[in-house]
């Protein structure tokens, strides 16, 4: 089992809030953390993520907190949140080193060209912060289901 690096990022609140929040707030909230990384507000396929966690939270509330982290500015984030009306955290890393800490940043290919940039990653991380499941390269469509499904198999095989 991976434990899951800390870090503390500058970032808003559900409620809109702008603060340093640390990955041990977050993991103290719920039984789970769904820590996912996307690489920038406001393009289609990250809209459409985030749009997906928004409108799938009700069911994922009952098992995890979810926070997203991207390089984008505060400033960025909160255009973002607004127009979207997003209702998780959602962190900046402008340095990129908590990507590059969870292997959520490095080579990819875009339309045949390879190059460095945010590797779109979820994480699964249990409230004593170890890594419970990990997907990259995520594609998009379909991906909350089975972020949902795994929280569901995770939570029930809490009591055993």
């Amino acid at each position: 089992m991976e434990k899951a690096p800390h870090f503390c990022l500058e970032g808003i609140t559900p409620d809109g809030k702008v603060k340093t929040i640390c990955l041990d707030e977050l993991l103290s909230q719920k039984p789970f953390l769904v820590l996912y990384f996307y690489p920038r507000d406001n393009t289609p396929g990250c809209t459409k993520e985030a749009c997906e966690f928004r409108d799938n939270l009700s069911r994922i509330t009952p098992y995890a907190t979810v926070a997203g982290i991207s390089p984008d500015s505060i400033k960025s984030h909160e255009n973002f949140r607004k127009k979207h009306e997003l209702n998780f955290y959602l962190l900046s890393d402008p340095e990129k080193e908590v990507c590059r800490l969870y292997g959520a940043y490095g080579e990819k290919k875009m339309y045949g060209k390879v190059r460095e940039g945010v590797i779109r990653s979820t994480f699964i991380i249990s409230s004593d912060g170890i890594i419970l499941k990990s997907w990259r390269n995520v594609r998009v469509k379909g991906h909350v289901d089975k972020v949902i499904e795994e929280l569901k198999r995770l939570s029930e095989g809490e009591g055993e």
